[in-house]
């Protein structure tokens, strides 16, 4: 028996001002904030996740998380479906940064090392590159819409951004870090993300 592969895309767009369901199954919203924090092993409670320092400033054309999976379809000769299995799932956040610093350039680089300023030095270094330094680390990447009547809409993973970057400096256009995180598990569930809706 032959088994087929099936692509089933699903997208959750963050953008203002439209909330128009598609045949795509896309959910739109509005903007929001984006929170990153290192993930040690347990997604804390929100009001932990939720403050200044880890506020990623401010986000440009919104957001989208993208959830796709695949499934193997085992059937008969006469075509006749026997049974699905799903083989793979995948869970995608894109957000453009418009407000980032050096910190930022971590949670997007395995590889970078980050020194502060100190009184000798007014700098705060970045270095990127070299594979011996990518440090494993995965983090936790926190966005909350509110909606026009004040509730919330929450969604959160742990992942690793694997796309790298682009910083690029246009003098008739602000400088945003297109960031994409991929999802791993969070829990012992083997959750990829976490949605919540304020009612």
């Amino acid at each position: 028996m032959k088994a087929k592969k099936l692509l089933m895309p699903l997208q959750l767009q963050f953008f203002a001002s439209s909330t128009t369901m598609t045949d795509k199954d896309d959910v739109k919203l509005g903007s929001g904030d984006l929170y990153i924090m290192e993930f040690t092993g347990k997604v804390p409670e929100d009001t932990a996740i939720e403050v200044d320092a880890n506020k990623i400033g401010h986000i440009k054309g919104g957001a989208s998380l993208e959830y796709t999976n695949e499934w193997k379809v085992v059937s008969d000769d006469m075509g006749v479906v026997i049974k699905n299995f799903l083989t793979k799932e995948n869970v995608n956040f894109k957000s453009g940064i418009l407000a980032w610093n050096g910190k930022v350039l971590k949670a997007l680089c395995a590889t970078a090392r980050v020194t502060e300023p100190t009184s000798l030095n007014a700098y705060r270094i970045v270095k990127i590159g070299g594979k011996k330094h990518a440090d494993g680390k995965s983090y936790i990447i926190h966005f909350v819409h509110t909606t026009d009547k004040g509730k919330h809409i929450k969604l959160t993973i742990v992942g690793t951004s694997r796309n790298g970057f682009t910083i690029a400096f246009d003098p008739e256009n602000e400088t945003v870090i297109d960031a994409e995180f991929t999802a791993i598990s969070q829990d012992d569930e083997g959750t990829l993300v976490t949605y919540k809706e304020e009612k």
